[in-house]
C-alpha cells in the first residue's frame, strides 16, 4: 500500500466553500483548439460551453502544441497556459492523450497525468496549469447526466471502453448548433460509465490550508522542494516541530513528510512526462538521495516504473 493510500488527505472529504495519446485524425480535425480559442468567462467566472444552444452534451478537444496566446483571467508563461479562476456550467470529465495538467481547487492540487481523467463537477471554481505540449479531451455533461457527485475534483482511471468513447465523441464539439436524440443517448451512456468509475480515484493530489501557518509551511516546502528539511520549514514559518507536525497533520490530513513525499513524486510525474531530463536527473531534481529510493518510491505511489510512466506518458500514438 502506497504512502498516499497510508495518509490519503482532506483532499478526497474536502467541500468548496480540474488534462499518453496523441488525438485520432479525425478529432483534431473537428475541434482541436488553442489557447486561442478558448471559451471567455462572464462577469461570475462561469464558462458558457454551449454558446447559447440546449446542446446537453459535447467534447472540447485542447492542441497545446499551438498554444499562442493567454485567456482572460490567465497569463501564458514559457512553460504553457496558467487559467485564471473559473467555472463551467457542465460536469467535465478531461482526459489527457499526451502530457500532463495541473487543477487547483479550494482543497487542493491535482494532477491529471496521461490516460488518467479529471472529473470537475458543474460549477467547482479552478484554475489550470497546461503545458505546452499537453493534447486533451474534455466531454462536458448537463448536470442532469450524472446527478449524484460531491463537490470536488477526482483523478480517475479511462478504461479501454471509455477511453475509445471520449475519442469517438469528438465528432460532436459541445458548441456546435444542434443535436439529436441518438447523439443524447451516447452522451448518457459515457456519462454513466464515467459516474460509475468516481469512487475508484487515485490519490494524484496534495491539500491546500486554510491554516497562515500550514500555508506558509506548504509554500515554503514546495520552494525548497529538492532540498528542505523539517527544522528549516519551522524555522522560517516560526513554530516549533512539534506545533507544526500537530497542526500540518490537523490541517492537511497528511503529515510534514508524508506531504513531502507526496510533492515531490507529483513533481517527478510531471518531468517525466517531459523527455529532457534522464530519470536519475529527476529523481535528484526533486530531492532524492538515490535513484534506487526514488524508483521505490515512485513504484509504491503509482504501481508502474519511473521508466514505464515515462514511456507512456511521451507516447504518442
Amino acid at each position: 500500500m502506497g504512502l498516499a493510500q497510508v495518509e490519503w488527505s482532506r483532499c478526497e472529504q474536502a467541500v468548496l466553500p480540474a488534462l499518453g495519446h496523441v488525438y485520432a485524425p479525425a478529432v483534431t480535425a473537428v475541434s482541436a483548439k488553442s489557447a486561442r480559442d478558448l471559451p471567455r468567462t462572464d462577469s461570475s467566472g462561469l464558462v458558457q460551453m454551449r454558446q447559447n444552444t440546449d446542446v446537453a452534451a459535447g467534447t472540447y478537444a485542447f492542441d497545446g502544441d499551438t498554444v499562442v496566446l493567454g485567456v482572460a483571467g490567465g497569463e501564458l508563461g514559457r512553460d504553457g497556459l496558467r487559467t485564471g479562476w473559473h467555472a463551467h456550467d457542465l460536469h467535465q470529465i478531461e482526459y489527457s492523450f499526451h502530457g500532463t495538467m495541473g487543477v487547483e481547487t479550494s482543497a487542493g492540487r491535482y494532477l491529471l497525468p496521461p490516460a488518467l481523467g479529471a472529473w470537475i463537477p458543474a460549477g467547482l471554481p479552478h484554475r489550470t496549469k497546461i503545458a505546452n505540449r499537453v493534447k486533451t479531451m474534455s466531454v462536458f455533461f448537463d448536470p442532469a447526466f450524472v446527478s449524484h457527485t460531491d463537490n470536488r475534483v477526482r483523478i480517475i482511471a479511462v478504461t479501454p471502453v471509455i477511453r475509445e468513447m471520449i475519442v469517438y465523441a469528438g465528432r460532436w464539439p459541445i458548441d456546435r448548433a444542434v443535436s439529436d436524440p441518438d447523439t443524447d443517448s451516447y452522451f448518457r451512456t459515457l456519462a454513466t460509465l464515467v459516474a460509475e468509475h468516481l469512487d475508484a480515484e487515485t490519490p494524484l493530489c496534495l491539500p491546500l490550508s486554510d491554516d497562515p501557518l500550514v500555508a506558509a509551511a506548504i509554500a515554503y516546502t514546495d520552494r525548497y522542494l529538492a532540498h528542505v528539511t523539517h527544522p528549516a520549514v519551522c524555522r522560517e514559518v516560526g513554530a516549533s516541530e512539534r506545533t507544526l507536525r500537530r497542526r500540518f497533520l490537523a490541517s492537511t490530513g497528511l503529515s510534514w513528510h508524508g506531504y513531502l513525499v507526496q510533492a515531490r513524486l507529483l513533481r517527478a510525474m510531471t518531468m517525466l512526462a517531459e523527455p529532457t531530463s534522464t530519470i536519475l536527473e529527476v529523481a535528484v531534481e526533486v530531492g532524492f538521495e538515490s535513484l534506487s529510493a526514488f524508483s521505490r518510491a515512485f513504484t509504491r505511489q503509482t504501481g508502474e516504473t519511473p521508466s514505464a510512466y515515462r514511456r507512456r506518458a511521451t507516447a504518442r500514438r
